[in-house]
């Protein structure tokens, strides 16, 4: 049997491949998994759903309490009801759903770069074709001028990641209005993937929920509850097009999982001081990276705004796979820059979203490799 064309001109993650080249006892800092326990909230509100029975299908788009309780959390950013959400099996199906629901065979789709790992292999899917923009280096903002060289009367859509995976830029206001420009000048969509808004350190989240008639958002449950095992996300559109969204889900997953939107629903009202603590343990841990990072000749980063990556650079003329691959003998798991996109190369991604120790002991590692590559 041969697998389709489309299928097969996409790669694996290289997110995974540097696991098979570690050891057993190596330090994983490649994957962004919260090591903090979920508000227990969660787990009891989920663990009571199954036993009161509640595991059949459900309402595609998510049950009407969850949808309602989700728009009242997410009004900080725009003028929202249960008709503008849809909860998701997932944020990475949210993804695919909505590009699947908007992009057409031919369309062009800008993506930022270095970008996560399937906004590209997502439009491909869809037919449509890719093209990555560059970020500004050191804050990691959208290039606006070279998002302007890239659009063609065949533009349809546009990513946008804040904060962003995996380099922990966050949107400022200057570069939110410049993107809503550009979606306006050019009728333009904007697909806005915005799953770590929980997690910022300086300044404010600058959502694209309050213009729905220029944006579709995605955002989760997964990293802000530290359930990345429940795979639950969410979609918030305008109402126009949510059916077309509903619809597009149906023929996904027909619902999403039961249990785990009681969980989900019961957690909401202690989110806000979960948040707070978790911002409070990421902040410390992203000092602590950025700090040991820097003492490293030849590294260097600027602690980042947001969601729980550093993205440091290094002047070693070694590949960012090669480098990670050594990092990975070593005993270091991290995913080189090079898998989020052409703009990546000359970049490691580090994930501080496990503990200080482990961090601590990564980072020793990572300047004992350097040291000895620099020797060489």
């Amino acid at each position: 049997m041969k697998i389709s064309d489309r299928l097969g001109s996409i790669p694996m993650s290289g997110i995974r491949k540097m696991f098979d080249l570690a050891g057993p006892n190596s330090i994983n800092l490649g994957l962004g998994e919260p090591d903090l326990a979920p508000p227990k909230e969660a787990v009891e509100g989920m663990n009571k759903a199954a036993s009161d029975g509640l595991n059949k299908y459900g309402p595609t788009a998510g049950i009407p309490e969850l949808r309602n309780k989700v728009a009242e959390w997410f009004s900080r950013y725009g003028s929202l009801s249960a008709d503008n959400i849809m909860i998701t099996p997932s944020g990475s199906s949210a993804l695919l759903e909505a590009t699947q629901a908007f992009v057409d065979p031919g369309d062009e789709v800008l993506v930022p770069s270095p970008g996560f790992v399937i906004y590209s292999p997502h439009t491909q899917l869809a037919g449509g074709r890719p093209l990555e923009y560059k970020l500004t280096e050191g804050d990691f903002l959208p290039d606006i001028e070279d998002i302007k060289t890239l659009i063609t009367k065949k533009t349809k859509m546009m990513v946008v990641n804040s904060p962003s995976n995996p380099t922990g830029g966050v949107l400022d206001e200057r570069t939110y209005k410049a993107l809503l420009d550009l979606a306006e000048d050019h009728n333009i969509m904007i697909l806005s993937d915005e799953v770590y808004d929980a997690y910022i350190y300086e300044g404010k989240h600058h959502s694209f929920m309050n213009r729905l008639d220029k944006a579709v958002v995605i955002n989760g449950f997964s990293k802000m509850m530290a359930v990345t095992g429940w795979r639950m996300g969410l979609i918030c559109s305008n109402k126009e097009v949510m059916n077309d969204l509903i619809k597009m889900q149906y023929h996904v997953c027909a619902s999403p999982n039961m249990p785990a939107q009681y969980g989900i629903l019961n957690a909401l009202p202690v989110m806000e001081s979960y948040l707070e603590n978790a911002r409070r343990v990421f902040r410390a841990r992203r000092d602590l990276i950025s700090k040991r990072i820097n003492e490293i000749d030849g590294m260097t980063i600027t602690p980042p705004r947001g969601s729980f990556y550093a993205f440091p650079s290094y002047d070693l003329n070694i590949s960012s796979e090669d480098l990670a691959g050594e990092l990975a003998k070593n005993g270091l798991i991290c995913t080189p820059g090079s898998s989020f996109g052409k703009y990546g190369e000359g970049h490691l991604r580090f994930s501080y979203a496990a503990d200080e120790k482990k961090i601590d002991a990564g980072m020793d590692i990572l300047a004992d490799t350097i040291g000895k590559l620099r020797s060489r």
